[in-house]
């Protein structure tokens, strides 16, 4: 696939197959991933790639967890709700997911699946848990250099067949997942990526949600129009 091909044609996949990822494959969506620009060259981010086992336990304690109530324990900043044309964005594609899967307004037990199926990892057979050395952790550049390193990886697996969604639910129980993973004291955890193959019969792995046009996010200066 050429790079336009996979940035126009990637969309997040919420619904896989249960057919095992090759570690040599995943490995090689790292490399490349891992080209991703960073501030000075300082590579803050580091991976905990988690199937089996392992991944069923983080599933299983996120759940119940959630289920009882237990506050989120994020480690990355969670920062205040979304309000006016972001919160208008969020909610658009929440309707859109309810729509294809035929989750109805009032239909609080299939809601709250949904919400479940997040803390599972949305069931992929494998989950990426992406982290940043503590030391780093007052820098801005940091967050901005694993976003990079986040969107390179996606969009890397996309190019292979591969369908990925980056989410945060997977790791609002952080004891559980640091615990399972066994994950150092010198990184904090800051999103978890679901991995797998599409399951092209999953409803939802259709929604393509919607983008600002290229006039509504940008201001162009010093250009005439003949540029």
């Amino acid at each position: 696939m050429n790079f336009d091909d996979v940035v126009l044609g990637r969309r997040s996949i919420r619904g896989y197959t249960a057919e095992p990822v090759p570690i040599k494959l995943i490995k090689e969506i790292l490399a490349i991933a891992m080209r991703a620009p960073s501030s000075m060259n300082t590579q803050p981010w580091n991976f905990y790639v988690i199937t089996g086992a392992p991944l069923d336990r983080i599933r299983r304690g996120n759940t119940e967890r959630n289920l009882a109530g237990v506050p989120h324990s994020r480690e990355f900043r969670i920062g205040d709700p979304f309000e006016g044309i972001h919160r208008e964005r969020q909610v658009g594609v929440a309707k859109q997911l309810f729509s294809a899967m035929g989750i109805a307004r009032d239909d609080k037990e299939q809601r709250q699946d949904w919400v479940l199926r997040g803390f599972r990892q949305f069931d992929a057979p494998v989950c990426v848990i992406v982290t940043y050395d503590r030391i780093l952790a007052a820098h801005d550049d940091t967050a901005f250099d694993c976003g990079a390193v986040t969107t390179a990886f996606v969009n890397a697996a996309w190019s292979r067949g591969l369908g990925a969604v980056i989410n945060s639910q997977g790791i609002m129980q952080s004891p559980v997942v640091r615990e399972c993973a066994g994950i150092a004291a010198d990184q904090v955890i800051m999103k978890a990526i679901a991995l797998g193959w599409p399951d092209h019969n999953f409803p939802a792995n259709a929604v393509v949600s919607t983008r600002k046009t290229v006039e509504e996010a940008t201001t162009f200066v010093g250009f005439t129009e003949m540029e």
